[in-house]
């Protein structure tokens, strides 16, 4: 069996165009898939959109420069390899670079054969490292799906679902509360398929004004409306042959949602203010942290949409009911912010790591990461302490013992108890049959089964839709 690396995705940054097609034609020739960007700016951009396993950069480009580019590159979860090339190279420069994380530092100009053998060995390197870290983290129990980790069965199961639907065309909706991960979920989704190689475009549908939604999602012609000096293209033009993803889609006025539909099942866009439609390749997911069918039993989301939304669902645990994933999540966060701030730190002390398994976190894997970057940037010693973390956020309480006076309570929480003891109470007195426990409780079945999903509770599949 051959030991050749496989095809890699690389990224090659240069402000100089017959050096970006130099590269490109020759690694393209040596079988890789490479995107060429002109500049540092642009580099940040498709970093932050797309997994590459290598990028080329230029040391010196206008604005921003190679050194901004990596820094960039190595705040990522699981940074690519970077090679540095340049025609200006100084000792200080290469000690810099390799310092803050570079592979290698190649000087211009330079042979076919020799930047060939350079990638070469930085993929079989970057191979060889993905390879040792999967099989540590295998052995620790540990589950990975792009760039994320987890030890707990309801992430295996959210990892297992994920690689099952990633390579069809269905849509996808997914579900969970603030911060617990949602759209590296979509990435992963479009990592994992076959349309990995196109565009991946997310729209907080929630940010954007009623107003502009319209021309936001399927563009404009020029003149449609005041201050459409030109045309423009929407997100699902510019995800063409790629994924859109479309962040909290509950947010969306009932109008939009007509037209959201349309698209859907046709296929088809029609630009604000054009006359022709033009088909759309793009496959949709969507995500959300509202309960849809307390919308739809509302009249805020129509039930529709919500069909052709969720023809697959995967929801996403709120972290403080998979304990077992700080500690995972913690040192990951510390490798990498230790990193990009440069802070030599030997380990995270057991006084911090006590503390992290201590908290609620009402804001999920996003809060627990901005703790980790407060304590890293706060410590002065040369182990991560809990000095700096703040209070402790106080432990859930029976809803008779909620005050709101007292300043401690969390709304949020108390609901979740609350839903979760009335849900449990449904299921032992209808001996665990679900629907019969949806009739009590005066929801549908299918809302209690994402309550279920969603609080973490385990019941065997009695009384199922068929």
């Amino acid at each position: 069996m051959s030991n050749e690396p496989k095809r890699a995705r690389i990224l090659v940054v240069d402000d100089e165009q017959s050096m970006r097609e130099f590269l490109s034609i020759c690694l393209g020739r040596a079988g890789h898939e490479v995107t060429t960007v002109g500049g540092g700016t642009a580099a940040m951009a498709a970093i932050d959109a797309e997994t590459f396993d290598l990028i080329i950069t230029d040391l010196t480009m206008p604005q921003v420069g190679g050194m901004d580019v990596l820094r960039h590159a190595m705040r990522r979860d699981a940074p690519p390899l970077v090679l540095m090339i340049t025609a200006f190279s100084t000792a200080e420069t290469a000690i810099e670079a390799l310092k803050l994380g570079a592979y290698d530092y190649l000087n211009k100009p330079f042979k076919v054969d020799e930047i060939l053998v350079v990638v070469s060995r930085a993929l079989e390197r970057a191979r060889l490292g993905h390879e040792n870290r999967r099989l540590r983290e295998q052995l620790r129990g540990v589950g990975t799906l792009d760039h994320m980790i987890g030890r707990s069965v309801a992430m295996q199961r959210v990892f297992e679902l994920v690689r099952k639907v990633a390579p069809t065309r269905t849509n996808v909706l997914i579900r969970g509360e603030s911060g617990t991960g949602k759209e590296l979920v979509a990435r992963a989704l479009h990592n994992l398929s076959d349309r990995a190689t196109g565009p991946f475009v997310a729209v907080n549908c929630g940010a954007i004004p009623e107003n502009l939604m319209e021309s936001e999602l399927f563009g404009h012609v020029k003149g449609s409306f005041t201050g459409a000096t030109s045309g423009r293209d929407g997100v699902f033009a510019a995800a063409r042959g790629g994924t859109l993803f479309l962040d909290e889609i509950g947010e969306l006025s009932l109008a939009m949602q007509v037209k959201l539909l349309r698209v859907l099942q046709e296929r088809r866009v029609r630009p604000v203010g054009g006359d022709k439609e033009f088909e759309v390749d793009v496959r949709v997911v969507a995500a959300t942290n509202r309960d849809l069918e307390a919308a739809i039993a509302a009249g805020e989301f129509r039930n529709d949409l919500y069909f052709r939304l969720d023809v697959v669902q995967v929801v996403l645990p709120p972290l403080r009911h998979r304990v077992e994933d700080i500690p995972l999540l913690v040192e990951r966060f510390f490798e990498r912010i230790t990193r990009e701030f440069d802070r030599p730190l030997r380990g995270v002390g057991p006084d911090a790591m006590d503390w992290f398994l201590g908290h609620d976190y009402p804001g999920n894997v996003r809060e627990l990461e901005n703790l980790v970057e407060r304590a890293v940037a706060l410590e002065t010693g040369d182990v991560l302490s809990a000095q700096h973390l703040p209070q402790r956020r106080a432990r859930s309480r029976s809803p008779d013992e909620l005050n709101v006076s007292d300043g401690n309570v969390d709304l949020d929480q108390a609901v979740a108890d609350l839903e979760r003891r009335l849900i449990g109470d449904a299921l032992r007195q209808t001996g665990g049959v679900r629907k019969e426990a949806a009739r009590l409780l005066h929801i549908t079945f299918r809302s209690l089964r994402y309550r279920l999903q969603k609080l973490g509770i385990e019941v065997g599949q009695k009384d199922d839709e068929g």
